[in-house]
């Protein structure tokens, strides 16, 4: 019997087993995932892309649709999100939308990149010269009133606005930069040259002009105009090529998780900045009055998160360390006498620092000067405090220990030939004088010997009756 049972379960297995996994693998949904790319391109961004990638993967979309409103971001995170363009099994089309948006700088990368490119009227894409990060642009831009370049010097491919590179380091990183693009533009068949422009001479084109030269292959007016004019185009995915069958998908928006909005609000250089000085000042706090607790825990917490963003972001250890000088040499102002001199230095070092921190002028990656002035300001405002504090300590009557215990007032509890006994701030100490007393004289105390106190008459003691 039990054998029968077996077998029964067996064939069972074998007869639902085929029947239930094609059940799971069912047609691919008939949807189109949208992402949404608004804003600076940084570690958020490209994170965000990542896991609505794997989504669209998990949900067999037919086409994932990047929108995009970007000045540009870091350089790093667009090549994470290209590569996750490069490597997608579906098709990823660019939509710069709505009228007015751009893809500039790093948007424009992510455009080329894209199976298929698209931009709503209005909007324009370009200036996707690299930003040297050792700061300023990096790039000088020559134009017709330049007479340091004789006529007979100037190479053929010489034009008003182009930019050429000032160091053997940023020859270095503009040709990479052309090379990467022009790479992204033969693997889409899009307009190599342009995109070398773009790079070399931070060209820009409007969707009519980016259409007409072969930059974008539609301009729709929304995303059902674009999904519409896709319909039937042939793309390539792992050499291999592809109808797109988009008029009747379905859209489907992933917005960015918890994770992704958390990630994102860190990485504001402000908020990155404002966090690290909450750490700092707060284990200060901690470590100048021990107990405290609370100063301890936030400060620690803030400081670990301010330090995690930073670590994602382009940062100056010249800046970073100017900061930190200026932090150590107010704080020391508060235990040394410099007079003014390290206090003032410390400011000036912290101001200086915090401009320095972020490396570059790279969009939407740059600490605000309201920030940095209040951070100053606040900063200043700490040493003042500090100063004061230590100033009032300083002309504070000593309470304890032995500088108290001097010139203190006592009353004698018994004496006989020059010593005795004397009550001094409710302890009784062995006493000795050149003077003589009687029981309940008051005293007072000149001098500490090991356990022996010498005292005199107290010049301030009411007279005798």
């Amino acid at each position: 019997m039990v054998h029968f049972l077996y077998r029964l379960i067996t064939v069972a297995l074998l007869v639902l087993g085929p029947g239930t996994a094609l059940g799971q693998s069912s047609e691919p949904a008939n949807v189109a995932i949208l992402l949404d790319v608004d804003g600076a391109i940084g570690p958020a961004t490209s994170e965000y892309i990542r896991d609505g990638f794997e989504e669209s993967r998990r949900r067999q979309a037919k086409v994932i649709v990047l929108r995009l409103n970007t000045p540009g971001g870091l350089d790093p995170s667009m090549r994470e999100i290209v590569g996750e363009i490069l490597r997608s099994p579906i098709p990823v089309v660019s939509y710069v939308t709505p009228s007015g948006a751009r893809a500039a700088s790093a948007g424009t990368y992510i455009v080329y990149a894209t199976h298929l490119a698209a931009m709503a009227p209005s909007t324009h894409l370009g200036a996707a010269t690299p930003v040297q990060l050792g700061g300023g642009s990096g790039w000088r831009t020559d134009d017709k009133k330049d007479d340091d370049k004789k006529d007979g010097d100037k190479k053929e491919g010489d034009k008003k606005g182009a930019s050429s590179p000032t160091s053997a380091g940023e020859a270095k990183a503009i040709n990479d930069a052309v090379a990467y693009i022009r790479g992204l533009a033969e693997l889409r068949g899009r307009n190599v040259s342009w995109a070398e422009k773009a790079v070399r001479e931070a060209a820009t084109l409007t969707a009519s002009e980016a259409q007409s030269q072969r930059v974008v292959e539609i301009v729709a007016k929304d995303l059902p105009d674009l999904l519409s004019q896709a319909e039937g185009r042939t793309v390539t995915i792992n050499d291999q090529q592809v109808a797109l069958h988009t008029r009747s998908l379905n859209t489907t928006a992933i917005e960015a998780n918890w994770r992704n909005r958390i990630l994102a609000t860190i990485t504001n250089p402000n908020i990155a900045y404002i966090l690290m000085l909450i750490g700092l000042y707060g284990l200060l706090f901690e470590f100048i009055s021990p107990g405290a607790v609370f100063p301890g825990v936030i400060g620690g917490i803030a400081l670990l998160v301010g330090l995690y963003a930073l670590n994602l972001l382009p940062i100056s250890y010249a800046g970073a360390g100017l900061l930190l000088l200026g932090i150590a040499m107010m704080i020391a102002e508060a235990f040394l006498p410099s007079f003014g001199v390290l206090g003032i230095g410390g400011v000036i070092s912290f101001a200086v620092g915090s401009l320095f921190l972020f490396r570059g002028d790279v969009p939407g990656f740059h600490l605000s000067w309201a920030v940095v002035a209040t951070a100053t300001i606040a900063s200043a405002g700490f040493l003042v405090i500090a100063l004061a504090a230590v100033w009032r300590a300083h002309r504070r009557d000593v309470v304890t220990g032995e500088a108290a215990l001097l010139r203190s007032a006592g009353q004698v509890l018994w004496w006989a030939d020059g010593k005795g006994e004397v009550l001094v701030r409710g302890e009784r100490w062995a006493a000795k004088s050149e003077s003589e007393f009687t029981r309940g004289d008051r005293v007072r105390v000149l001098e500490r010997q090991n356990l022996k106190l010498l005292v005199e008459p107290d010049p301030d003691a009411p007279p005798k009756s």
